[in-house]
């Protein structure tokens, strides 16, 4: 029988499952539920934060492109960690990368029991979060090729649904027709207040909001031990990352704020389903809260997988118990998939014990966990980027623009999104737990490295090899 360091993934996934992936990732729950509360804290200047943000993350994707160009491997951040960083760097990036995905797993299965209030509202929250959760962890069990055929048609939909949104904002700014009356109007974005109506420091501290939305643009990176073409399609597909945030983040709001002013959309639903609802398109409410249910769907889906490749690699590292290694006949690594199946099912309690705070909770500990994960991309390309600079290691033709400065912007900006987490009440809990989750994090380590010499590497499996 084959070692789990022989094993080795299905390159099945072609370029447009990587390309679907990669703009599914750049579209997530957090767009079409969190931004809720963003657009009612801030007002149409939420168009401007998010396309900052969104700069920010491009960058992040661009440093992780040329580590992927140099490298293309399996569990590429917490490889990457580990070469430049240091083994506790691999560690701690693994690991907390798989809880990033765990609780933003949480998070959407909580959206799907919310957006499924509007069709069944007397149906307990928790009932489609575990629904959704078996389902989605069966069809990452089946196969990489069913993975990406799933993601492909949720991504799918989620363009169609925010193109749609804004040819139909530009009709009816255009010609006029809908029941919004002479309330829909370009003027909207300006003049309810000015363009940060609530002024600056709401407009800051919706940061940490609008960050939680681009959590998964980076998954991307995981599927290069399975894609057929990982150094002609990666490189598009982060190249692509720019525009999709312009035209599916800023166009998407400035179309929201076209049609209805930003005082009208409530803090706790969906925008897009509150704007649709007031069109007066029949059907149309219900079409889009199916559209941001397969958001939700695709996210978690994306997770679940992301998670199971993760667990498998800090496995093979040493950093994880042996046996989730394993792949299944199928190719995928079923052990580590159940594992984070037993994990995500925390969210089905929450949305039973708190389904009113369980979204708020979860998010805020996810983009804590994000956060992490993306400082640390920039930090590993920093140290990529003196090598090539030492002459140690060849430099690659897909670069991080304006490295290693733009390293130290972007690095400044998460700090400051940290920061910005403590002064709202709801998202200081993430503060409270990132203590916790370092401590773990440290002890786990810790255990991990008993036994072993200081210098003897932490394994070596298909990863290991350029």
């Amino acid at each position: 029988m084959s070692t789990p360091a022989t094993e080795e993934y299905r390159r099945d996934l072609s370029n447009r499952h990587i390309n679907m992936i990669a703009l599914g990732g750049a579209i997530g729950v957090g767009l079409f539920l969190g931004s809720g509360k963003a657009l009612h804290q801030v007002g149409p200047g939420l168009i401007l934060i998010y396309a900052i943000a969104g700069g920010m993350i491009f960058l992040v994707m661009r440093a992780l492109g040329e580590l992927l160009m140099y490298r293309p491997v399996s569990g590429s951040f917490a490889e990457y960690a580990g070469e430049f960083v240091g083994p506790w760097a691999r560690f701690a990036t693994g690991w907390g990368y798989w809880m990033v995905w765990i609780v933003t797993g949480m998070a959407e299965i909580t959206a799907v029991g919310e957006y499924f209030q509007f069709w069944f509202p007397g149906l307990p929250q928790w009932i489609p979060a575990l629904g959704a959760l078996v389902v989605l962890s069966g069809v990452n069990l089946i196969a990489v090729k069913l993975f990406g055929e799933f993601e492909f048609w949720f991504a799918l939909i989620k363009v169609l649904a925010i193109i749609g949104l804004i040819v139909l904002a530009a009709a009816i700014l255009v010609f006029g027709f809908s029941d919004l009356g002479d309330t829909a109007s370009l003027s909207n974005i300006w003049s309810h207040g000015g363009f940060f109506p609530n002024g600056p420091v709401a407009a800051l501290v919706s940061f940490q909001i609008v960050m939680f939305a681009f959590v998964g643009v980076e998954m991307v990176g995981q599927t290069a031990s399975e894609s057929a073409n990982p150094r002609q399609v990666l490189p598009r597909a982060i190249n692509a990352v720019m525009w999709r945030i312009l035209i599916f983040y800023v166009g998407a709001l400035a179309a929201l704020t076209a049609l209805v002013p930003w005082f009208r959309f409530p803090a706790d639903g969906s925008p897009f389903v509150h704007a649709f609802a007031l069109i007066g398109i029949p059907a149309a409410a219900g079409v889009v809260n199916f559209v941001v249910t397969t958001a939700a769907l695709s996210s978690c889906n994306s997770g679940i997988y992301s998670t199971g490749r993760m667990l498998r690699t800090l496995s093979q590292d040493g950093q994880a118990p042996r046996a989730l290694g394993r792949l299944s006949p199928r190719a995928v690594p079923s052990r580590a998939i159940a594992v984070t199946f037993c994990a995500m099912l925390v969210g089905v309690v929450l949305n039973y014990l708190v389904p009113e705070q369980a979204f708020v909770y979860i998010t805020s500990a996810s983009t804590i966990g994000a956060i992490f994960t993306w400082g640390m991309i920039l930090l590993a390309h920093l140290g990529y980027h003196r090598k090539v600079r030492a002459g140690l290691l060849p430099a690659g033709r897909f670069r991080m623009p304006f490295a290693p400065y733009s390293n130290y912007l972007v690095l400044a900006f998460l700090a400051m999104v940290l920061v910005l987490l403590g002064f709202d009440a709801e998202t200081r809990v993430a503060l409270y737990i990132a203590p916790l989750l370092a401590a773990a994090v440290i002890i786990g380590y810790r255990f991990s490295r008993r036994g072993r010499s200081p210098d003897e590497p932490a394994g070596e499996g298909e990863h290991a090899s350029p």
